[in-house]
């Protein structure tokens, strides 16, 4: 424990200098730890939905190129950032070592879930993820990741396996800040119509059933294709499933509008995992109203200038994938949402969990 260290990483950034470890090229991920890190013992990563579809697509679904491109970032990066997307995912591992002044509260032998991306946390993997495919978007893995002081981790709870607490608490910032986008307009007399796009899928299934919960008027979930249409109408948690393509601005706001009576969504929220979704959901959101782009994929100047080239009048947030207790809220959805726990079970055992 002999190195000096900085809170947030500084000193594992190898090039370029000064820049934090998200926007470094190469992060140092040796096992010694400063006073203030934790080093896990890594069990499993889960790449985040946008860059494993990116990953998929360009190998036309070749799961050892998937495989060797994804240890290939790894080994000459330092982490798992993925230079096409610019995103990573999160780890599930078991704590191997805690340095005397880390202020995570994290024990030896905790079995835990990091709650920061993998682009700005050091890894090093030790096994050629060997056990993996290449065909799913989790992971299993050996080796070790570092965390800072200002790191975020969670303590996986019992009563959930692995895979299933993994998958909730990669998209727990998505429904923590749904919810508190539609609990603002609940809290000043107004109950939202709320679109989620992509809503069939892990944090868009979650952000449905948080917008209710948070007093939205009607909650419609847009999905691509009819089999994800099939999926939401069974789990039964959105007032109305529409399809649409996302990427077509003009057909997204048809089928929003047509689902709310000829008016747009006073909250759009975007869960989807491919790029040019931007327009669409602008254009699907009433004049004052929000929209919450919770995507990896978005171009958050396409949603700028967009917005501008609309004349919309609307609010625009980025999900950052970090509220106070988003990991909490985020489990006890899955706890009493039995429906969504049951997409979210049926999506594990399709990839093989």
């Amino acid at each position: 424990m002999g190195r000096d260290s900085s809170p947030v990483g500084l000193h594992r950034v190898v090039e370029p200098a000064g820049v934090l470890p998200q926007a470094a090229l190469r992060l140092d991920p040796s096992p010694e730890i400063a006073a203030d890190e934790v080093r896990i013992k890594v069990e499993r990563l889960n790449l985040d939905a946008a860059s494993f579809r990116q990953l998929f697509t360009k190998h036309d679904g070749d799961g050892d190129a998937v495989r060797a491109e994804v240890l290939e970032i790894i080994n000459s990066r330092g982490k798992m950032h993925n230079p096409a997307t610019g995103s990573g995912g999160m780890l599930v591992g078991t704590v191997a070592e805690v340095g005397p002044d880390s202020p995570l509260g994290l024990r030896p032998g905790d079995h835990i879930t990091t709650l920061v991306s993998l682009t700005l946390t050091p890894l090093q993997i030790t096994d050629g993820l060997r056990d993996w495919d290449g065909r799913s978007e989790q992971v299993p893995a050996a080796g070790h990741a570092i965390l800072f002081g200002r790191s975020i981790a969670a303590v996986i709870p019992d009563d959930l396996p692995s895979p299933l607490a993994m998958a909730v608490m990669d998209v727990c910032g998505a429904p923590a800040l749904t919810a508190r986008v539609v609990g603002s307009y609940a809290d000043r007399g107004h109950a939202p119509a709320v679109a989620v796009i992509g809503a069939a899928g892990k944090s868009g299934s979650l952000s449905v059933v948080a917008a209710r919960r948070a007093g939205a008027k009607s909650v419609i979930g847009v999905v691509p294709v009819r089999r994800e249409a099939e999926i939401l109408d069974r789990a039964g948690i959105a007032d109305d499933v529409v399809l649409a393509d996302a990427r077509d601005p003009v057909a997204l706001c048809g089928a929003v509008t047509a689902a709310l009576d000829g008016h747009q969504a006073d909250v759009t929220v975007v869960c989807v995992d491919v790029p040019g979704c931007e327009h669409g959901a602008i254009l699907s959101t009433a004049d004052g109203g929000t929209v919450v782009f919770f995507s990896m994929a978005t171009s958050f100047s396409a949603a700028a200038l967009g917005a501008e080239g609309l004349a919309a009048d609307v609010t625009m947030l980025v999900g950052n994938g970090f509220l106070p207790g988003h990991a909490g809220y985020a489990l006890d959805l899955l706890r009493t949402e039995p429906a969504v726990r049951a997409m979210f079970e049926a999506r594990l055992a399709a990839e093989g969990h």
